[in-house]
């Protein structure tokens, strides 16, 4: 099966790492070392549905059930109009 990209159009991926940024109303999680595929043309990611599965499951474990997080960090929040 060749795949193409459907941003671009083209059918080279590599096979990569990247962190992922999972929101859910105002809330957020990071993920480090999230398997993904990524054309190497536009950079453009695709994921596994198992993959994103299981990063929705440990939102839902950290936020609603008491999961500790591994890190957890403090981000800055700005307002685009007011800088």
């Amino acid at each position: 099966m060749n795949k193409i990209c459907n941003f671009c159009g083209h059918k080279i991926f590599r096979k990569k790492q990247v962190q992922y940024i999972y929101k859910h109303n105002e809330r957020f999680l990071m993920v480090n070392d999230v398997p993904c595929e990524e054309c190497e043309y536009c950079g453009e990611q695709y994921f596994q549905a198992e993959v994103l599965k299981k990063i929705e499951q440990d939102f839902q474990d950290i936020y609603f059930s008491g999961k500790k997080a591994k890190k957890e960090v403090k981000v800055p929040i700005e307002e685009f109009v007011e800088i």
